[in-house]
């Protein structure tokens, strides 16, 4: 058994990660005219006046992942007569202090996205802005733009508007915590226990959040379960990797983030101006996913359907519950990738397949997505009733840039999370692992083993068949952490 260990294996990923983000076009390190920029910016934004309301007063409280420090979004809630519940978002207004065409917004537009690796994060905007002076920080005032929405008692959107406001973070939460609290599986959290009324505030958003869930699902929304591990350190070596679970609070923030997409683009679509949108078009490839469907004993229509595309998921995520992951990964691939795209005032409406909404725009995260800061930009620009700051042949421009990028940022992402899983599993070459095929294609078999939760190639023997979904036992040959490859052999 090999016992190599490398004592320096996070700076090892890091410089792998900015070989991979130089090799797919994207900068790893800010350029000197926007370090010079940002020595001119010296505290959060100001700005204050007409258009301006002051919201500091309200219970906000932010709710990300442990170690998020780029915070984007906010949410507040407000029980109303009849049943009827207010929910309120605010989004980081960067714009303040980064204006279009400045040297840090032309570096954000390269890149379009921030890439985030375990070794290393490359942060879309510099740290001082968005993980301070433009993220939405706990007990700091900062100004915003709010998605001001109510609910009738069915869950439906009874009516919004969107507002610019200063804002003051009262309690900044993960979702694990939260997760637990509201499932029954832990204490309220510090942060919220220290703020009267916090309890409440959570209960009711999760409440909304839920009834949202449901009204998306039966309209055919796809509930996917993907594999998304990530690896820890103690110091600089990998001693684990963890899959990233589905609960609660994660559901809370999605489906607050999808309700205030939606109103920004119909917003945007009602003042007669264009924005981007981020869509799943109806899969080409719907034969081959009624095939894998056909496989399992189910009959989808022949024409592209979401609610029987869910309502197959929801069954085989209760058949088996073990492999679900993987076929949530073979109907994503065969769905085709989310892109970017303008629509333009009195164009054709653009609907998003796996949302199973009709209106969505990007604009809940401008601190880590540049189309969220385009829309933002358009939003102001709206509410104050003036021109647009882009053309509409500047947007086709930047949609489909920000598709292409962002499609290189997951490929950074992707190949560095199987280097970190060759880096974990390079001392236990010859151990025998359990696993499920995820995958059959041009004489190459995938697996996924279970524990750690990590993918490679499985050799099998000439003439032996098998399937997508077989549980197999596993040896492991070989690793290389410089090319992210992990070989296994098929035993049995």
């Amino acid at each position: 058994m090999n016992n190599k260990l490398h004592s320096h294996q996070k700076q090892e990923l890091a410089d792998l990660a900015v070989a991979a983000m130089r090799e797919r076009g994207l900068e790893p390190e800010f350029p000197k005219p926007a370090l010079e920029q940002l020595k001119t910016i010296d505290g959060p934004s100001e700005e204050d006046g007409a258009g301006v309301v002051d919201m500091t007063g309200l219970l906000w409280c932010s709710i990300d992942n442990d170690d998020s420090r780029d915070l984007d979004q906010i949410t507040v809630s407000e029980v109303l007569e009849g049943g009827h519940v207010r929910i309120m978002v605010a989004i980081a207004d960067v714009d303040t202090l980064v204006a279009k065409d400045t040297p840090i917004d032309r570096h954000a537009q390269i890149n379009t996205t921030s890439v985030y690796t375990s070794a290393r994060i490359f942060p879309m905007l510099p740290e001082k802005l968005s993980t301070d002076l433009t993220s939405l920080n706990p007990h700091e005032e900062r100004i915003a733009t709010v998605t001001d929405m109510v609910f009738a008692p069915d869950g439906t959107l009874a009516r919004s508007h969107i507002t610019r406001a200063r804002v003051h973070n009262k309690a900044k939460l993960a979702y694990d915590g939260v997760a637990a609290w509201i499932e029954g599986n832990g204490p309220l959290p510090e942060a919220a226990d220290r703020v009267a009324g916090m309890d409440e505030q959570l209960r009711t958003q999760d409440s909304v959040a839920q009834q949202l869930r449901a009204r998306r699902r039966e309209q055919g929304s796809l509930e996917f379960q993907t594999f998304q591990p990530r690896a820890e350190f103690e110091g600089d070596q990998v001693v684990a990797i963890r899959q990233q679970v589905q609960n609660r609070a994660r559901q809370l923030i999605e489906e607050f983030m999808v309700a205030t997409n939606g109103v920004t683009a119909r917003f945007l679509a009602g003042k007669k101006r264009a924005s981007i949108r981020r869509v799943v078009k109806s899969p080409e490839r719907w034969a081959r996913i009624a095939e894998v469907a056909a496989e399992r004993g189910w009959q989808l229509p022949p024409d592209p359907n979401s609610a029987a595309l869910e309502q197959f998921l929801a069954a085989e995520r209760q058949r088996d519950p073990l492999r679900f992951p993987d076929l949530s990964l073979v109907i994503v691939k065969l769905m085709g990738r989310g892109e970017y795209v303008v629509e333009r005032p009195g164009g054709p409406a653009i609907g998003h397949f796996g949302l199973a909404v009709r209106d969505y725009s990007h604009s809940t995260a401008p601190n880590r997505r540049y189309p969220d800061l385009i829309t933002s930009r358009l939003i102001k620009a709206a509410l104050a009733d003036a021109a647009a700051p882009y053309s509409h042949t500047e947007l086709e421009f930047l949609a489909n840039h920000c598709t292409r990028q962002e499609d290189s940022a997951n490929k950074v992402e992707r190949q560095l999370r199987k280097s970190e899983a060759a880096m974990l599993l390079e001392s236990r070459i010859g151990d025998v692992f359990d696993g499920v095929v995820t995958g059959v294609s041009k004489g190459n078999i995938w697996v996924r083993i279970f524990n750690p939760p990590a993918e490679g190639k499985l050799l099998v023997a000439r003439g032996r068949a098998v399937q997508v979904g077989d549980k197999v036992r596993a040896k492991l040959l070989s690793t290389s952490v410089e090319r992210g490859f992990i070989d296994f052999e098929m035993l049995g």
